[in-house]
Order: structure tokens, then C-alpha cells, then sequence
């Protein structure tokens, strides 16, 4: 790949293992792979998608990307250098380039501290003086839309959206490259989150971000992704241009996402998957052997027992980890 195509971030084979502990002895009894093998880039100015149910692993490989949870094993580069392989100091820097925005504007928010006070932590960490702060303050506060009268609240006097706004503005505080953004949507009312998402598409356009999105709300991450990675299981099930992924899917798991989305008009072509997803899926810390999906997969074969699948092209400019769906297409 050349320099000038070279994704901003790229994370290669990554696995993020926890032990469980049991016993007098305290040692381990079995292990949880929350995430379990995951490769994926983001290009500048790009958002890819990460969508799957809850406990899916989504969350964790954000915040492993991060540093927030250690990676077992894998590599993440960022900006060609591999983050990883450097000394924490130097991961630290380098992290700067990577912000976040959490799910929940009430918890990732001091309530003891005013919004000026908030949006500033970043900046006092990286050392800016007290007027340099203002300055900085007030730019931000304007560019996600609030007024500065708003720096001299508390969190609690502000509505949901005016927070998660104040939390856009800390996590853009340090001009980063990177955002993950971890289900920025979910905790708010419905007619605000047409707004926060039209806000973040605005400063993407504006600042060249590229995003990371952790969402399980297909409808909203058909409107702002380019690219959508399906997951289960802790494994990549398919991804894709996001028009190919909404449009043709291959895995039956996908197929079952997209069915379950409401539609506005109930007479309208929808993808109508072979079965209904139904329960839970397995533990992490006690996964199939073959097929990730095999517990859930009305349309399993033999081999799904014994056999990985791997992502394969599917003729749709995606790709997909199923043995059945590729069985059938080539024979």
C-alpha cells in the first residue's frame, strides 16, 4: 500500500482475553475472548462502523484501540506506527490523536465540575495556560453549538443533548485524528439524535475526523457510515461499503440485524431473513468450536461444528464468514 493510501488506523488480529479466576488457589479456570480475532482499518476522513447486539465485543475492541483495556494479542497501528511495540510515554502521545465519546453524557461528565472546567481537562493535562484555556473553551464551545454562558453551568443544569455536546467538545478539545464513538446515541431521546448525528457528520466535514462507531442502531449507522464491520462473538461475521452490507447481505446473523429494523412504512421492501433471531448468544468464556453462530443458525451444516469460517469475498464488493452461505453459492 502506498504512503498516500495508508489507513490512519489499522488493527490487525486483535484479541482481548479475560481470565476467569477460581478455586482456593485463585488461578485460572476459563477464559473470556470478548474480542477474538478482529482486523480492520479506518482511513482518513472515514467512518467505519462496528454494529452487533450488546456484549458482542464492539465496545471492548474500541477501548482496547484505546488503551483503555489491554490487548492480549494483535497490533494497532496509527499513522503507520504501530502503537503497541512503543513505551508507554510514547503510546501516551500518540494517543492524543485519539479521543473518545462516551454513551452516557451523565457519567462521562464530573457533575462537580462546571462545563468550561470540563471541556478544559484535556487542555490542562497537555499543559495550556489559563488563557490559552479560555480561548480554546470558547471555540469549542461554539463550534458544537452552545453559547458561552454555558462554560459557567453544571452538567446537571444542561439537557441530555446540550451534554453530549459538551462531551463532543472535550473530545475535540486536542484537535484529534481519531474518534471512537461509542454508542453516542443510544442514552438520548429520539428527536435529539437526528441533531447529535448531523453535528458529528458537520465536524467530520469540517475537521477531516475520521470516526470509529459503536453502535447496535442500524438505522442511524446507514446514515452516517461508510463502512459497516458486523460482529458477533467477538469475531468479524461481514463487512463492507455500507450500501452493499444494507442491500446484500450474506451472513444469515446480518440478515437477522437488518430484518429487525423498524421501518417508517410498514409497506415497504425490507430483507426477510430465513429464521427469527432468537435467545442469547453463547458465553465468550465457552464459544462454539467451528462457527461462532452455530447455537443461533437454523441453516448450519455439519462442518459448522468443526470448521472456522473465514471472511471470503462475496461477490457484492463485501466479505463474509460463512461455510453454508459460500457452500451454496459455489458449490
Amino acid at each position: 500500500m502506498s504512503e498516500a493510501r495508508q489507513p490512519l488506523l489499522r488493527v490487525e488480529d486483535l484479541r482481548v482475553h479475560f481470565p476467569i479466576r477460581g478455586g482456593w488457589r485463585g488461578g485460572r479456570v476459563a477464559t473470556v475472548k470478548a474480542v477474538d480475532g478482529i482486523t480492520l482499518e479506518v482511513g482518513a476522513g472515514e467512518t467505519v462502523a462496528l454494529v452487533g447486539e450488546s456484549g458482542c465485543g464492539k465496545s471492548t475492541a474500541g477501548n482496547a484501540i484505546l488503551g483503555l483495556v489491554k490487548a492480549t494479542s494483535g497490533r494497532i497501528f496509527f499513522d503507520g506506527t504501530d502503537i503497541l511495540a512503543q513505551k508507554p510515554d510514547r503510546q501516551q502521545a500518540l494517543r492524543r490523536d485519539m479521543q473518545v465519546i462516551f454513551q452516557d453524557p451523565v457519567s462521562a461528565l464530573n457533575p462537580k465540575l462546571t462545563v468550561g472546567r470540563c471541556i478544559a481537562e484535556p487542555l490542562t493535562i497537555a499543559g495550556y495556560d489559563r488563557k490559552e484555556k479560555e480561548r480554546r473553551v470558547d471555540e469549542l464551545l461554539e463550534l458544537v453549538g452552545l453559547l458561552p454562558v454555558h462554560k459557567n453551568r453544571y452538567p446537571n443544569e444542561m439537557s441530555g443533548g446540550q451534554r453530549q455536546r459538551v462531551v463532543i467538545a472535550r473530545a475535540l478539545a486536542l484537535s484529534p485524528k481519531l474518534i471512537v464513538c461509542d454508542e453516542p446515541v443510544s442514552a438520548l431521546d429520539v428527536s435529539i439524535r437526528s441533531q447529535i448525528i448531523n453535528l458529528l457528520m458537520r465536524l467530520q466535514e469540517e475537521l477531516g475526523l475520521s470516526y470509529l462507531f459503536i453502535a447496535h442502531d442500524l438505522s442511524v449507522v446507514r446514515h452516517i457510515a461508510d463502512r459497516v464491520i458486523v460482529i458477533y462473538l467477538g469475531t468479524i461475521a461481514e463487512e463492507g461499503p455500507t450500501d452493499a452490507v444494507f442491500e446484500h447481505p450474506t451472513h444469515p446473523y446480518t440478515e437477522a440485524l437488518l430484518a429487525a429494523i423498524p421501518l417508517p412504512d410498514p409497506r415497504s421492501q425490507r430483507v426477510k431473513p430465513p429464521f427469527a433471531l432468537e435467545g442469547d448468544p453463547p458465553s465468550p468464556a465457552n464459544p462454539p468450536k467451528g462457527c461462532p453462530f452455530l447455537t443461533r443458525c437454523p441453516i448450519h451444516m455439519e462442518d459448522c461444528a468443526t470448521i472456522r469460517p473465514v471472511l471470503a469475498d462475496t461477490g457484492w464488493n463485501t466479505k463474509a464468514a460463512c461455510l453454508v452461505r459460500f457452500k451454496a453459492a459455489y458449490g
